[in-house]
């Protein structure tokens, strides 16, 4: 910010200053112990210099005196370098300075004003008015070259700064303002370096939309109270430090919506109570730093981030906002510090939000947005889980859309198998894991099947053979077969078909039957291991029924597991 601040300009506010010491005589005794020791510029209190609590004789002072002496005073009372410096002083009538160019400082420190003081659109270098009581201060576009210090002080009423342009700080640490009818502060388009409300309490509020700080918002401890449910309003402010709200106290909203803060917002210990609203509002807020909400944090009411970008989150989940207070919808963050970093803790949060109450039906971006900083921060396992809940409550979403209650259905059955075979799609080699189940269970089937004799050879001209008829026949008894006539069985007591038939010679150039090879073989359409071509089930033995069917359904299976395993791998079956 520059200012004009030469020689020239201050010669000019002397003489625009037309009142004289004589105007003013007979000087009250406050006036004339001032008056001499003016010059001397050390000059600091008025009796004790303690804030007076009724107006003494000895320490009243009146505004327009003081107003002689803050715009130059005339030849032969010059206030000194340093300013007029008054403190403990009791000031009658209203200090108007509006518009005016003061180019020293204003010292009134633990003064009591009995009018608001007006700076409205003034020039000024800096404004001291620690411990001071006063009932309100209007400095709407005031410009100072350096800051103003109500550090300690008590105002019975607001603080008007909008469009006001400081190269220093606005210093109100342990500050007391009240104001029934309004905000207890405001400073909206303010430009200041620091902002600092440490430890003060604002009964009406604060708001500073369109603030732009050089360096931080600071109301570390403070104890704020809305106006009409809204305690901060700080909308759309250019903050290039950091906002600390920690170990405040605060009723109503806090909005920080839009704003772009360089460094950290720090809700460690922040207690924000205004339930059935929003307790903080920062849509589309730009943390470059971190958020921080932790140390028994505790937010009645809404936690907004839609669109918010943040550097990193810094919280604790008994800080967080209980269920449908929180809003993440396309907020995006780097990573999670000193806070849980596991997939179900991360649900939890998730789960805190409910689009519903917004008229929605599911945000996935917050799922997608969590599974990506989980794959960044090497946790691979927990982004799938994200994954494949967002999908399933996607997909519920999406089911509950349908008024047909057939494809609604349709819509669940279909969700149910993606669900358990590849997850979603977000878990291809789930399929790979429900192969290998029905491979062994195979397996087990035509293993027994085999014990039991229950599997014959694929070949017409084998199952014509005598070697595979007369082994269905024991020893002993006779069978008439067409092309040799009657002819004895080959079986031996006990023995079924397909021992039997292994014992022959003519069997020896035949494939063995091998149930790891004939499962696998059935399962996978892609592979021909030659089994299922030369052996099948006999389901007129006792176990082939079982195995015949299983032999389908494996078929059927192995096709479907190994589409949905290409469709999985591919992306195919994802949701959009």
């Amino acid at each position: 910010m520059s200012l004009d601040w030469s020689p020239g300009a201050e010669a000019a506010s002397w003489a625009a200053s037309t009142a004289r010491l004589d105007d003013f005589r007979p000087l009250l005794p406050a006036e004339e112990e001032i008056v001499a020791r003016l010059k001397s510029g050390s000059f600091d209190r008025l009796g004790d210099g303690v804030l007076p609590a009724e107006p003494d004789p000895a320490r009243v002072v009146r505004a327009a005196f003081l107003r002689f002496l803050i715009l130059g005073g005339e030849p032969g009372c010059r206030p000194h370098e340093k300013g007029v410096l008054v403190r403990g002083a009791w000031i009658s009538d209203a200090l108007d300075l509006e518009a005016c160019r003061v180019f020293r400082d204003i010292g009134l420190n633990d003064c009591h004003f009995e009018a608001t003081p007006v700076l409205r659109a003034a020039i000024i270098n800096r404004l001291f008015l620690d411990g001071s009581r006063l009932p309100g201060l209007q400095a709407e576009r005031l410009e100072a070259r350096g800051g103003i210090y109500l550090r300690g002080a008590e105002v019975e009423g607001g603080i008007n700064l909008d469009q006001a342009r400081l190269g220093g700080n606005l210093e109100c640490d342990g500050a007391a303002v009240r104001n029934r009818g309004g905000y207890a502060l405001l400073g909206r388009s303010l430009e200041v370096r620091n902002l600092l409300l440490r430890g003060a309490t604002l009964k009406g509020g604060a708001s500073l939309s369109g603030a732009a700080l050089d360096a931080d918002l600071d109301a570390a401890g403070a104890v704020i109270a809305a106006f009409e449910s809204m305690a901060l309003d700080a909308a759309e402010i250019t903050c290039d430090g950091s906002v600390v709200l920690r170990n405040a106290q605060i009723a109503g909203e806090v909005r920080l919506t839009g704003s772009a803060i360089a460094g950290d917002l720090d809700c460690s210990g922040t207690v924000v109570e205004n339930e059935g609203a929003a307790a903080i509002e920062a849509s589309r807020i730009a943390v470059k730093g971190a958020f921080f909400l932790r140390r028994e944090a505790r937010l009645g009411g809404t936690l907004a981030l839609t669109g918010a970008s943040i550097g990193t989150i810094h919280d604790e989940a008994a800080c967080w906002p209980k269920v449908g207070d929180l809003l993440l919808n396309r907020c995006r963050y780097g990573a999670f510090i000193d806070g849980p970093v596991d997939a179900r803790s991360r649900l939890d949060w998730l789960a805190r939000q409910t689009p519903e109450r917004w008229g929605e039906d599911f945000w996935p971006q917050p799922y997608e947005q969590l599974a990506s900083v989980f794959r960044e921060m090497g946790h691979g396992e927990d982004a799938s889980s994200v994954l494949v809940i967002k999908e399933r409550l996607q997909r519920r979403a999406r089911r509950a859309r349908r008024e047909n209650r057939v494809w609604r259905g349709a819509l669940f059955v279909s969700d149910g198998i993606l669900g358990i075979t590849l997850g979603y799609g977000r878990r291809p080699l789930f399929a790979l894991v429900w192969l290998t189940f029905f491979w062994l269970a195979g397996v087990a089937i035509f293993a027994h099947a085999e014990t039991q004799g229950a599997v014959m050879p694929n070949s017409a001209v084998v199952l014509r053979a005598p070697e595979w008829t007369l082994c269905g026949v024991e020893r002993g008894e006779n069978r008439h077969l067409v092309a040799s006539g009657t002819s004895q069985g080959l079986a031996e007591p006990g023995q079924n078909q397909l021992a039997c038939f292994r014992q022959r010679w003519e069997a020896s150039s035949y494939p063995v039957f091998s149930p790891w090879m004939y499962s696998l073989d059935t399962l996978l359409p892609v592979l021909d291991m030659g089994q299922r071509s030369f052996w099948r089930p006999n389901p007129s033995k006792p176990g082939g029924r079982i195995a015949i069917n299983y032999f389908y359904f494996q078929s059927v299976v192995g096709w479907a597991l190994s589409l949905l395993a290409v469709a999985g791998f591919s992306g195919l079956v994802k949701s959009s």
